[in-house]
Formats: C-alpha cells, structure tokens, sequence
C-alpha cells in the first residue's frame, strides 16, 4: 500500500535524515536506534544533524508526522479502489501487510515503545488514529460513530495479529466476516 522510500543521495541532508529515521524506526524500533545509526545511514555529520534536529526527539516527531501523511495518503486512495467498505477495507489492509517492509502499525509501536514519555507523540499518535477512523466513517452511511469505533477496533486487531505472523490471508478473511456481520446489524 505505501510506496517504498528510497534513499536519494542527491536529496537534502534534512530529508535524508527523515529518510533514514523512517527505514530504521519502523524497522528496528525507536529506542534500538541510535542517533548515530542515523547519522551514519544518512551520510551526514553529527553538526548537520543537530542543525536540522536538535534532539532525537524531534526527529521521532518527524518520522512520525511524515510517517501519518504518507499512511494517510496512501490508505485513502486504498478505500478509494472500491465503493463499499466490505470490499475497500479488506484490500487496503491485505495490500499493505503484503508489503515487504510490513511491520505492523508504526503508531501502534511507537505507543508501546515510548508510553507516555513524549506527550507530543502521543498526541500525534491519537490524532491519527482519529484520521483514520474518519476514513473509514468516510466510507459508512451518516452517524455510524459507534460502527466506525467497532470497525476501527478490528482493524487494529487484523494489523496487531499480522505483525505478530499471522497469515495475513487469513485474517483479512476474518476481518472481511466480521465487517459483514456488523455491517448487516442495525446502528
């Protein structure tokens, strides 16, 4: 579903660094790399990078801003492809778990890596679970909040039990039941 990243040497330093940061952090986890690793992928000096970000902080800030753009993006021309959500969810999702980078959900991780310890994270990370709910209610019939709040639960748990090397197959099978069943319910 998303596009690969792919490193440009000719880019700035400060898009090579965020470049980086998002291979290496969804990869490898926010607090397993280091500052340096980034540095040295990104083929900067330790004074560019604390030019353009001036605390690892800050870059995890980044990767996540431009991480949600690019999800964001790429998840609504997903559910886009196909005018019922039965049909555009379970595609979107089996498109981007087939990825080959797949490593679950990058705001699901970070929310298990860090906690509460950067407030500004967590904000980032609920806003876009926020944007994403709206792309699914986006898809669903007016004033279906409480639909939209079971789908998103499903959706969360298909993402989580993929990453965790379930057949993804398979659990867009269960995933596309489960809509059926709770789109045939009343509100």
């Amino acid at each position: 579903m998303l596009e690969p990243l792919i490193f440009d040497a000719t880019a700035s330093a400060r898009d090579r660094i965020l470049l980086c940061a998002q291979q290496l952090f969804y990869q490898q986890g926010i607090r397993a790399t280091g500052v340096d690793k980034v540095i040295a992928q990104a083929g900067v000096t330790k004074v560019t990078f604390y030019r353009h970000f001036p605390a690892k902080n800050a870059l995890v800030l980044a990767f996540l801003q431009q991480r949600h753009q690019r999800w964001m993006l790429a998840f609504r021309q997903a559910l886009n492809q196909h005018a019922a959500l039965i049909d555009a969810l379970p595609a979107a999702l089996l498109s981007w778990f087939r990825d080959d980078d797949y490593r679950g959900c990058a705001f699901i991780n970070t929310a298990a890596e860090l906690g509460d310890t950067l407030a500004e994270a967590s904000e980032l990370i609920r806003q876009h679970k926020r944007e994403m709910a709206q792309a699914i209610s986006d898809k669903l019939m007016p004033d279906q909040q409480v639909k939209t709040a079971q789908i998103v639960l499903l959706v969360e748990g298909a993402i989580v039990q993929v990453q965790i090397g379930e057949e993804s197959e398979r659990v867009v099978e269960v995933l596309r039941a489960a809509l059926d069943a709770l789109l045939k319910t009343g509100a």
